[in-house]
């Protein structure tokens, strides 16, 4: 399975509080869509479960983050709790910057 396939069925609008228009939570979204990965591996072999999930969460909320923010890394590093070096280390791991 892809990872666009991952996350299909849990794609939603988040609100201020994590919870999906739906009234889902972002964590029940996740739970969902991990759910649903592994219902559909037809046995097939799994491995860096960990980075897919990473990747594919990290550089949308990277995205939303900096346009939220106007694109000032200083307030969007503030905003996500990360040191600036570091956010422009992620910035660059998913060709952001």
């Amino acid at each position: 399975m892809n990872t666009a396939t991952f996350f299909a069925d849990a794609k939603t609008t988040p609100t201020p509080a994590t919870t999906t228009n739906q009234g889902q939570s972002l964590r029940g979204c996740v739970e969902q869509a991990m759910d649903n990965y592994f219902k559909h591996l037809d046995g097939q072999d799994v491995s860096n479960v960990y980075d897919m999930v990473m990747a594919e969460v990290e550089a949308p909320m990277l995205e939303i983050v900096l346009k939220y923010t106007r694109h000032n890394q200083t307030r969007a590093a503030e905003v996500l709790g990360l040191n600036r070096g570091t956010l422009r280390k992620k910035l660059k791991q998913y060709g952001l910057l």
